[in-house]
């Protein structure tokens, strides 16, 4: 985040350093110029850092701060901002930083793009290499025992790169680093890092190593060549999506501005898979070295100096530096019962008479945010009746299938009148991916019992033969659909209250009931749906709504894999008719996380026990490739090691005497194999395609 300059008086002196201005303020931090004095006139111009005031009793915030110091004392590189000291005063942390007179990366970028200049390659290149240096050198840090930190900065981005009057790069900032001594874990949905400036494991809020960071810098490289931003979006959730998709399109819309020598290497560093990226920052910069040397092209910090002088960019301390915005803590709901749409505002501010949300009815912003009725009654068709409730029980009636169209509603004291006739249902009562009064469809393909050791199959002939649909299922009162577009899951919706979005977020701690329950009341406002509505009245940024509905996704679909009893059908052609963001979600990967994750290992014996000293082999042309699974290591090299026909006895025997896995992994990679057709084996019957008679 932009530091702003601050003219508010600074406090005269934080333990040994007199505080002489305070040159920036950030989301967690202010920044002093500072100096300590010494005997004989000794002097030396230090940046000091302290937490914001309002922050500085916030265990999280201090605990950060803390985080930083610890890393930061540790590394001293050329290319890294050093740390000097870190202290306390009354309560008060602070840390003294080596203080850089210049600039940084993203004033150079910006002052290039609105003067119309191109960045030099050579001072590009340059510029990268310095931060591939100092990340060389930070994730191969190690502790006082030889241990490594197995350091992460997680925030590399062009204002967190500090350019000195001589051409120096220095990157700053470890507040977010991650190291392996550090047990203090993020809390769910909070934000890392800057929006522009994530991976695509970051955005998700998967785990990251320096692969995370080699993507950050890449994106830093690309935007100094372009002088624009690589992933930019009208709204804040269409950058997301960009960066999770890697959607590089941008480098091939720019004609010559990125050569096509550095344009392979930055489309490797820029790859979505960690495992296709460059593997270290030493291997990224030789990839730049090459091209240097290749183009002979002179590297240096007087060449960089020289271009930003060039640029009017020389400063002094009295000019504002940038910092980034730490993010803030939230215990926030999102969505309900199923997707959210991908039109949510940037900001989402709550919407004003010109700029409703979601087509609902506005409001001028002076005017409260309006909010349902609060007493409904609903009638069965044999005559029972539920209520009073409120309206977001109502709502969590029509969204479990406890309700159906056929009930009558009375609003307040009102006469009962046909659930239709209530425009805040509409949604529950029209969406086929919430309609829930139709049992399985009589038209189905392949409808019939589940069998928990054929339902992998099933998923897998939907994404090789690409189909659209519906796949339902059903144990007892418990319902669940996945809609599947070309084979890979669009939206997922189930009757289990405890799927839905709300109470999902209520049981991993990220919000508290009462804010779900309130954001459900105003749902007639954001087109019922609660994303949307926790996003609109500030309760949620985009990123948190985006991450959830990622990982509750991921949930559901994997609890699918759970099921052992119950109805299957699938439905060809039928579509969720919801407004869904891509999900992103891999088919064949979601098949070997399902069976990791579904199938116990007395469960797998019993499934596999016909095949047990029958032959098995490899199919000769299987559908699709073993890599599309992401197995683990141990189960993708018991599949490989399966060359000819042999028998589960002897696979078993094998693995485990030559120490390569255990017996539950050669049960769960086998029986993946029989599942998605890379084995076959005479015992193991293939349930029949979805696609009969083609």
């Amino acid at each position: 985040m932009a530091m702003t300059i601050s003219t508010s008086p600074a406090p005269l002196r934080l333990g040994p350093y007199e505080l002489l201005r305070r040159i920036a303020t950030g989301g967690m931090a202010e920044v002093y110029l500072a100096r300590r004095g010494g005997p004989h006139g000794f002097q030396k111009i230090v940046a000091v850092k302290r937490i914001l005031p309002q922050y500085a009793r916030d265990p999280d915030f201090v605990a950060m701060f803390v985080d930083e110091a610890r890393v930061c004392a540790r590394l001293g590189h050329p290319n890294i901002v050093q740390v000097f000291d870190f202290g306390e005063q009354d309560g008060e942390l602070y840390m003294a930083m080596e203080y850089v007179d210049g600039t940084t990366g993203a004033r150079v970028i910006r002052a290039a793009a609105s003067q119309g200049e191109d960045l030099p390659l050579d001072v590009c290149l340059h510029t990268a290499l310095s931060i591939l240096r100092a990340l060389e050198y930070a994730h191969g840090a190690r502790d006082d025992a030889g241990r490594p930190l197995k350091l992460v900065h997680r925030d590399v981005s062009p204002g967190n790169v500090l350019i000195d009057r001589s051409g120096a790069v220095k990157l700053t900032d470890f507040g977010i680093a991650r190291a392996a001594e550090i047990e203090r874990r993020t809390d769910a949905g909070q934000l890392k890092g800057k929006l522009g400036y994530m991976s695509p494991e970051q955005v998700v809020g998967r785990e990251l190593d320096e692969r995370s960071d080699l993507f950050t810098v890449g994106i830093v490289l690309a935007e100094s060549l372009i002088l624009r931003p690589l992933f930019s979006g009208g709204k804040e959730l269409d950058v997301l999506l960009r960066i999770r998709d890697a959607d590089v399109s941008v480098l091939d819309r720019v004609g010559n501005r990125v050569p096509d020598d550095v344009r392979a290497v930055l489309f490797r560093a820029l790859a979505r898979d960690p495992a296709l990226r460059w593997q270290t920052a030493s291997a990224f910069a030789e990839g730049l070295e090459d091209i240097i040397r290749r183009r002979r092209l002179q590297v240096g910090p007087s060449r960089l100096a020289a271009a930003v002088e060039k640029l009017g960019l020389v400063v002094g301390p009295d000019v504002e530096q940038e910092t980034r915005d730490t993010g803030s803590k939230s215990t926030a709901p999102i969505d309900n019962d199923t997707t959210t749409r991908a039109t949510l505002a940037a900001s989402a501010p709550p919407p004003t008479e010109r700029d409703g949300v979601d087509g609902s009815q506005s409001v001028p912003p002076s005017e409260p945010l309006s909010v349902a009725p609060s007493i409904y009654r609903l009638q069965r068709p044999d005559g029972s009746v539920i209520g009073p409730v409120t309206f977001p029980h109502i709502i969590e009636l029509f969204a479990t299938g406890e309700a159906s169209a056929t009930a009558t509603i009375a609003r307040e004291h009102g006469r009962f009148k046909p659930a239709s006739d209530y425009l805040e249902l509409g949604r529950f009562l029209t969406s086929p991916a919430l309609k829930w009064d139709a049992d399985l469809p009589s038209a189905a393909i392949d409808r019939g019992v589940l069998d928990p050791a054929r339902l992998p199959t099933r998923i897998f002939h939907l994404a090789v033969r690409r189909e659209t649909g519906a796949l339902v299922l059903r144990d007892g009162p418990h319902k669940k659909r996945i809609f599947f577009v070309e084979g890979s899951p669009e939206c997922v919706t189930s009757t289990e209250k405890r799927e839905l979005l709300g109470e999902f977020l209520i049981r991993r701690g990220q919000v508290l009931r009462m804010e779900v329950e309130m954001a459900l009341a105003m749902l007639p406002r954001f087109g019922g749906r609660l994303g949307d509505a926790l996003v609109g009245i500030g309760v949620l940024r985009p990123i948190e709504l985006f991450r959830a509905i990622h990982d509750q996704t991921q949930e559901r679909l994997l609890e699918t894999f759970r099921l052992k009893h119950g109805e299957i059908a699938f439905a060809r052609g039928v579509r969720s008719q919801e407004e869904t963001f891509p999900l992103g979600v891999d088919t064949y990967e979601l098949i070997g996380r399902g069976i990791r994750h579904g199938y116990a290992y007395d469960e797998l014996e019993a499934m596999l026990a016909p095949c047990r000293e029958e032959v098995i082999e490899p199919v000769p042309s299987p559908p699709v490739r073993l890599e599309m699974f992401r197995l683990s290591e141990a189960q993708a090299g018991v599949l490989d090691g399966v060359r000819g026909k042999t028998t589960l006895s002897k696979v078993v025997a094998q693995m485990t005497t030559a120490g390569k896995a255990d017996p539950e992994d050669v049960l769960r990679a086998v029986f993946l194999g029989l599942a998605c057709e890379l084995l076959r084996s005479p015992k193991w019957v293939v349930p029949p395609s979805f696609i009969k008679g083609r």
